[in-house]
């Protein structure tokens, strides 16, 4: 059965996006009153018990203006090439699924009270249900000047991230992790022509 290509709603894809930049200019506005809200929205090791939420929220919160950018125009990419490949549900499960699992690797193998915030591990794990789903999908990655396998530039860009200070490596690992079972669950049923 082919499911490749079925879907052209990324109304998701956009939402998640608008709610970034909405999250952050609050963030952003609220610093500037004197207020930090990212200690409420962040997740904490030490204080999830007390605030569950951020397990979710903290995907919604960046640390800057770079930080979201690159983050968003990833996921736009990503997510708007796969959400037409496997549809809504799926694309959500994999985003969200792929987000918490990357907050629970890093509750257990990082830091207990730093506050983690960011759509990375979320972005990884679509980023993996990429790599096995369109192994032979070629792109680019800034600043190298010829096509590459997905899965390579996946791989290239986690090593890369995980090497440099302030990253949770762990929130990576997690996302990425997630992804490339749901794409091995994902590949028995869709065919792309890029499988």
């Amino acid at each position: 059965m082919s499911r490749g290509y079925r879907n052209d709603n990324i109304v998701p894809v956009l939402a998640i996006i608008v709610i970034c930049f909405l999250v952050y200019i609050t963030t952003e506005a609220a610093r500037m009153m004197g207020h930090n809200l990212v200690p409420l929205l962040g997740l904490s090791t030490a204080y999830f018990l007390a605030q569950p939420w951020t397990i979710v929220t903290n995907l919604f919160v960046h640390g800057g203006i770079w930080h979201l950018v690159f983050n968003m125009l990833t996921l736009y990419f990503f997510g708007t090439f796969l959400i037409r490949l496997i549809g809504i549900r799926d694309f959500l499960i994999i985003y969200f699924g792929g987000g918490i699992l990357g907050n629970i690797f890093f509750m257990l193998l990082g830091p207990s009270y730093v506050i983690v915030i960011g759509a990375s591990g979320a972005i990884f794990a679509l980023g993996g249900a990429l790599a096995v789903l369109t192994p032979k999908l070629r792109v680019y990655i800034f600043p190298i000047p010829a096509p590459m396998p997905l899965w390579v530039a996946v791989l290239i860009s986690f090593v890369i991230l995980s090497f440099m200070p302030g990253i949770a490596w762990q929130g990576h690992l997690g996302g990425l992790v997630f992804g490339l079972i749901a794409g091995l669950v994902l590949r028995r049923r869709i065919h792309t022509p890029l499988s």
